[in-house]
């Protein structure tokens, strides 16, 4: 486990070791954010109905453990070093190193069961580059 301060830094075999993990830790992650986002209409109401003197207990609550879940989940994740871009997408960099510095090994859901992609951290999606 890394501190605030410390960087896991993984080989491109380590990442590749984790991809089923960090797979299925994603899949849940998309489960519970799809479920917060048709929770968005009801959550509103309920923080309307709250400032109304009440209303909407029991949805905000759904949405309040929606959102604790997501919050573990999104935490497994960094516990693992792993780092979350974008929910939807399934989108996760793993910190490397390549010529002397910190780069992001690239993995998204739907892409292969190894990783193929690599960006500079300043560049980004846009950026990358195959290994």
């Amino acid at each position: 486990m890394t501190t605030d301060t410390e960087m896991k830094i993984f080989t491109v075999e380590e990442a590749n070791a984790l991809l089923p993990t960090v797979r299925k830790i994603l899949a849940k992650i998309q489960r519970s954010h799809k479920r917060i986002f048709s929770y968005r209409h009801d959550a509103k109401k309920a923080a309307e109905g709250a400032e109304q003197g009440g209303g909407g207990l029991l949805q905000g609550l759904r949405y309040a453990k929606l959102l604790m879940d997501l919050t573990s989940q999104t935490g497994e994740l960094e516990t693992l070093g792993v780092q979350l871009k974008d929910f939807d997408r399934g989108l996760v960099d793993f910190p490397s190193m390549r010529d002397g510095r910190v780069v992001l090994l690239c993995w998204q859901i739907g892409e292969g069961d190894e990783l193929e992609w690599w960006h500079d951290v300043e560049a980004g999606f846009a950026g990358r580059t195959p290994l």
